[in-house]
């Protein structure tokens, strides 16, 4: 048989856990190296997946799992900061009219979800180790991994996130830039009567929210302009979030109680990344956050990495023949889908920074939810 049939796929987060799966369910015997010991096992605080996410999970066989796990809701309440609800819109089914609109639930159950699957297809797995791309031909790449010797792959799947050292060793020469906004977030009880996702805008902070992630927790966070993170200890990292939140009326007080741990909080910029032109060189290819990234103000990256993944395992299933050809197409069905989003969580995010009142913020987001329902 001429199909290539031995894949290395760089990263063990959403993308790169999703692309082993669905091609070692498909015969082709997938490697995957992670650089961290634990595989990012207890990394985060919670997610917020939509419709099109769990429409990519269910086909990874993973969705009872999640839906066992996580909360199901189907609306947004915005409030204002002193915890009035001024206004409660339905969500859109970007999955289908079969799932929920959306399911909150703890980043590191998913993670752990996604890390069986992972196991129970059979793939190599090799945690700590580092990948380098030393050379490729028109059949294959040769990759030097840091637990000792060189490889052959046929195909190299590049889903080392963000700061992507894959993308650079390849000579792709885009890089992440920062929006202006930063984020705080936290893990904590769920207060009774949150069943969804609440916003307010306005306060000390652009956005206060939170989003339940099972029955007896939420994850909660703040949006606020960035600053210097060398500036900001992380042993005060609990009372930097609750000195924001505090501000916050309705649920608020309640979630604020609990930020007392400093190790729980995270803090993190918002990034943009928008890889041009094509996400591959030769046989090295990009998926997830290595070739894009957006604000979560459309709660898109993982649902978005997740798409990535599923469609350039369909293509590379659906031929013998892996070329140029097949990988420009990827990017060019992915790119289609993929800018709208970035450019409209972006946009929403500079709205906010530049305080204009009159953005059109409801109908961004229906134009690009109503988009998100296709089929990718």
């Amino acid at each position: 048989m001429s199909t290539p049939r031995k894949v290395l796929v760089i990263g063990g987060g959403a993308a790169g856990n999703a692309a082993t799966i669905l091609l070692s369910r498909a015969g082709i015997a997938v490697d995957l190296v992670e650089a961290k010991d634990d595989w990012n096992a207890t990394a985060g605080s919670g997610i917020t997946l939509q419709g099109n996410a769990l429409r990519v999970l269910r086909e990874l066989g993973v969705w009872e799992q999640v839906k066992a796990s996580g909360f199901a809701f189907g609306s947004v309440g915005i409030t204002s900061p002193g915890g009035d609800v001024l206004h409660v819109q339905r969500d859109l089914r970007t999955g289908g009219d079969d799932l929920p609109a959306t399911v909150g639930m703890r980043r590191p159950r998913l993670q752990q979800i996604l890390i069986d699957a992972v196991r129970s297809v059979g793939a190599t797995v090799r945690l700590g180790t580092t990948a380098t791309i030393v050379d490729q031909d028109a059949t294959g790449v040769s990759v030097r991994l840091s637990d000792g010797g060189e490889h052959r792959y046929d195909l190299v799947i590049a889903a080392d996130g963000l700061g992507s050292a894959t993308r650079a060793q390849i000579g792709i020469t885009d890089k992440p830039e920062p929006t202006g906004m930063a984020i705080w977030r936290v893990a904590a009880p769920r207060p009774v009567g949150v069943e969804r996702t609440d916003l307010a805008y306005g306060g000390p902070a652009f956005i206060a929210g939170y989003c339940p992630t099972s029955d007896t927790t939420l994850y909660a966070y703040v949006v606020e302009k960035n600053r210097d993170r060398a500036s900001i200890p992380a042993a005060s990292y609990a009372e930097e979030m609750r000195s924001i939140a505090s501000a916050y009326g309705g649920a608020w007080p309640a979630i604020t109680a609990t930020i007392t741990d400093p190790s729980q909080v995270n803090y993190t910029w918002f990034d943009r990344l928008l890889v041009e032109g094509s996400w591959h060189r030769g046989r090295v290819v990009l998926v997830g956050d290595a070739a894009h990234c957006c604000p979560p103000t459309l709660a898109q990256g993982a649902a978005l990495s997740l798409e990535d993944a599923r469609v350039l395992a369909q293509l590379l299933t659906g031929t013998e023949v892996w070329d140029e050809e097949l990988l420009q197409g990827y990017y060019e069905r992915r790119i289609a889908r993929v800018r709208p989003v970035v450019e409209a969580s972006v946009q929403i995010g500079r709205w906010q920074l530049d305080r204009v009142r009159d953005a059109d913020v409801p109908g961004l987001m229906a134009r690009t939810m109503t988009m998100l329902r296709e089929l990718p």
